[in-house]
């Protein structure tokens, strides 16, 4: 693998990975991102095609290093203790050709004090059979911050399995939000796996959003342990599926401290043969600890459905409105 590229402006990028790095930006592009951010200096930034790392660009206070593996990367990811960073960093994942295999090891060390969001992009939009796999290991500082956005876009022909892992530490008053969607084009196969450890007053929040259709297969599974007093956890899981595509969402959260607090909030759009189903599990083993649960599945409302058929769309794309408005909000 070359040595990854370091300037940001792309008439600078050399020769060899010049085209690459330009498709890679395009893809980036359909999955939501702006290319112009890896053009900014003050923006720590790192780009991966298959595996070859195009883009690694470091910032004071971030520190990010890299090394190829089989078919992949390793990533690690340094924030300095106190580092209070102004901008998104912004990552892009990717696999451009039809066919292919993407492995990321993901290391993510946030320092006491620090305060970091990151804007995570992946895309695979020629994907007829491609596989990406995310393994990541999160430490949250204590009184840290960490906000990880990440959106996805897997092409039309439904042929990508995406399989991402996450083990995360949040230390005391440490604070971790994590908003995952996927809404354009399919989904193809998503198995979604979280697993927290919060100490004393520290905060986990997970929104995942999803749209699937056609034959996808969508797994989210989550726990979290609220080990420490006091500390709280939300997740929100929006999921629409229609064709004959699956849903399954199992959501644990176990309450093991006093004042510890824990909300669930599932709601699945049942279009169709497709078909959903959510298990929330609530674990308390400490009498001062409370969790609780909400889950509705169901089809879209009729009346907001006839309000819109009658100023002009037809079913299906009232349909697609009411889904697209539940996912964003």
């Amino acid at each position: 693998m070359g040595n990854p590229i370091k300037s940001h402006a792309f008439e600078q990028t050399s020769p060899a990975w010049a085209g690459e790095l330009q498709s890679l930006m395009e893809a980036y592009q359909q999955a939501g991102g702006d290319p112009a951010s890896f053009q900014m200096p003050e923006v720590a930034t790192l780009a991966v095609s298959g595996d070859q790392v195009l883009v690694s660009h470091d910032i004071p206070g971030v520190h990010l290093y890299s090394q190829p593996l089989e078919h992949g990367v390793r990533v690690s990811v340094v924030v300095d203790d106190g580092t209070l960073v102004k901008h998104p960093v912004h990552l892009c994942f990717g696999v451009l050709p039809m066919e292919g295999i993407q492995r990321i090891e993901a290391d993510y060390q946030i320092g006491n004090g620090a305060q970091v969001q990151f804007l995570a992009h992946c895309s695979f939009p020629n994907a007829v059979r491609v596989e990406h796999r995310m393994n990541a290991r999160i430490h949250i500082g204590r009184n840290s911050s960490m906000s990880y956005k990440e959106e996805h876009y897997h092409g039309l022909e439904g042929g990508v399995e995406v399989y991402p892992y996450s083990e995360v530490t949040i230390e005391e008053g440490g604070q971790f939000t994590s908003n995952f969607a996927i809404t354009r084009g399919r989904v193809g196969t998503l198995m979604m796996n979280y697993h927290i450890e919060a100490q004393k007053d520290a905060l986990a929040e997970l929104v995942t959003k999803v749209f699937g259709s056609g034959d996808d297969h969508i797994r989210v599974e989550e726990t979290i342990h609220l080990n420490g007093e006091n500390a709280h956890s939300m997740t929100k899981t929006r999921i629409a599926v229609k064709d004959k595509a699956i849903s399954e969402v199992t959501t644990i959260t176990e309450g093991n401290a006093p004042r510890a607090r824990g909300h669930m909030d599932c709601t699945e759009i049942v279009r169709d043969q497709a078909l959903a189903a959510n298990n929330p599990i609530v674990k308390v083993s400490n009498a001062q600890a409370q969790v609780t649960h909400e889950a509705a599945i169901g089809t879209v409302n009729r009346r907001e459905l006839e309000t819109l058929m009658a100023r002009g769309l037809d079913e299906e794309e009232a349909v697609d409105l009411i889904i697209r408005a539940m996912i964003r909000s």
